[in-house]
This record gives C-alpha cells, structure tokens and sequence, in this order.
C-alpha cells in the first residue's frame, strides 16, 4: 500500500510541476508578445478582447488588464457584476488559456481595423500571412504554422506602424503567429506528461479526472483521453485522442490541476492536507446535522408535552 501511494505521490508532484512550469513559460511567451507590441497598443488606444456576457476582458495602453465578472448574490438574489484590474501577467494565464487570448487579439485587430471575417482555407491565411501563392506550401505541411512561420521569419525584429489599420493588421499577423506557437507548447507539455507518468499509471490504472454531462477526461497508460460535446453539435460526442486535439478545449493549466485534486481525493494519503480540510468538513456538516435532529427532538418532546396537557384538562364524562 504504502507504494502504491508513494507512486501516487510522485503522479500528483509531477503534474503539479508541469501545471507550474506551463505558467512560467506561457507568461514569459505572452510578456514577450506584450512586449513587442507594447507601442502598437498604445497607438491603438488599447483593446477590447472580449465582450461576452457576462465575460468581458480589454488591454490598457499601458499593458494591464480590465476584467469583469458576474455574479448571483445569495444574500440580496440579485446579479453583481465586478471590474478588476490584473497586472500581471502570470495572473492573467492562470485566468485564462493563452491560446485564447492569442485568439482574442487576432479578432480585436481584425474588427479594429475593418478586416473581413477570420480566414479558414488554405489560400485566406497564406493571403493573411503576407506569403505569395508561388512560394509554395507543402500539403503534408499544416498551412496555418507554415504560413504563420513564413511570415515570422521575414519580419524585423521591431515593428512600427503609423496608421491604426497598419498598426491593427501587424497586430493581427503576430496574434496569429502567438496563438499557434502557445498551442504547440501546450500540445508538448501534455505529450510529455503522458509519456513520464506513462509508467505509473500502469500500476494505478486509468484515471478518471472529469466526469460531467457534456465532458469526459481521463489520464491512461497512452496519454490523456477526452470525449467531449462540442457546443456547436447537438449533443454529438468527439472523441479527442491527441495533444493536439485535446488542447483545443482544455488549457494544461486546469488539466494538471485537476488531476492533482482527482488524485488527492481518490487516495487522501498523497495530499494530507487536502485529506484533513475534506474532513473537516464532514465533520462540520455531521455537527451541523446532529444540532438540527437535536432540535427537532427538542421540538416532538415539547408538542407531546402539550398534547398531554391539554389531554388531562379535557372533562371526563
């Protein structure tokens, strides 16, 4: 038994030291993006990134973050909604998959600057990219990095623009750029998982980690598995058996982290902590629920005492 923790305990360390170096490298990239843009978003005045309600998140001119949430408030049942400034960058990834925000630059750019809708073939994003059709892409290739890269590698270093639509599409092609490259990574990340805990698993077995009416995660001896209902399918499930697939609806940050609380409340011994907390409420709620039984025999003993009272102050006939 106790083995049979210790390699818990090392699958529950580890997935926490990746959730922790996925932050550190998604903030470094995502700085470095700010960074080079940093003028742009100024000349822009900054960015609305998203407006969703409830969910709203624009950029400053001077790089911070305006986030608003909504809330229900169980005291007065009315909804409250919160504008929150965020700094920091490694705040903001832990907040939100960096892919997304990538995302979230490149459709504020386009609509900025009056662009048409997202390009989705082959021949829109090599237009996007700036890479002539003569140049050539290789079909085996994935037109979208090879485009994406091409464009990269033929930019300088700094990028300068004196227009909002020149300033809007630069930004665009770059958000493009950003938002494949952190997908990359965070596909990497779960591959290398899969294959360093590959070994434990087998001991321990599958690994359910959610389990939800729309979404299934588990972590097996092959990597992570997810099937999943999409938004836009009628209650059609997918299949995701790939990094690359999976890090279209799940940000490492929350897969590592999940994992890690799956594991601590399957076997409380690698999370103490975790174990004693979990506890702790048991225990509250059992008090709480021995004070309500209490009452309400508090209560039957007092209405039996009426009923017998008023039973011996009836006349006898």
């Amino acid at each position: 038994m106790d083995s049979h923790n210790d390699l818990l305990g090392e699958l529950a360390s580890d997935a926490a030291l990746e959730r922790s170096d996925f932050i550190v490298q998604a903030t470094d990239q995502l700085q470095k993006f700010l960074r080079h843009h940093k003028d742009r978003i100024a000349v822009l005045g900054g960015l609305t990134l998203i407006d969703e309600e409830p969910d709203f998140l624009a950029i400053a001119p001077d790089l911070s973050f305006r986030s608003r949430s909504r809330y229900l408030d169980d005291l007065t049942g009315e909804w409250v909604s919160e504008t929150e400034v965020i700094e920091s960058v490694s705040e903001l990834v832990e907040l939100y998959n960096p892919a997304d925000l990538y995302a979230a630059f490149a459709k504020a750019a386009r609509e900025s600057a009056g662009l048409p809708s997202e390009p989705t073939a082959e021949s829109d994003l090599l237009e996007v990219a700036g890479v002539s059709p003569a140049e050539g892409v290789s079909q085996s290739e994935d037109p979208y990095a090879a485009a994406a890269d091409s464009w990269a590698a033929g930019q300088p270093i700094s990028l300068t623009e004196d227009d909002d639509e020149s300033a809007a599409r630069r930004l665009y092609d770059l958000a493009l750029e950003y938002q494949e490259r952190s997908q990359r990574n965070e596909a990497r990340l779960l591959d290398e998982f899969g294959g360093a805990a590959a070994g434990l698993v087998a001991v321990i077995g599958d690994l359910i980690i959610v389990d939800d009416e729309d979404e299934r995660l588990t972590l097996t001896t092959a990597g992570f598995r997810a099937e999943v209902i999409p938004e836009d399918s009628e209650d059609e499930w997918r299949s995701l058996s790939g990094a690359d697939q999976l890090v279209e609806f799940y940000d490492p940050t929350d897969v590592f982290g999940d994992l890690a609380d799956a594991l601590a409340e399957a076997f409380p011994a690698v999370a103490p902590e975790l174990a004693a907390d979990l506890g702790a409420g048991d225990a509250e709620s059992a008090d709480e629920g021995g004070t309500d039984e209490a009452e309400d025999g508090a209560g039957d003993d007092g209405d039996d005492a009426t009923a017998l009272a008023d039973a011996e102050d009836e006349p006898t006939a």
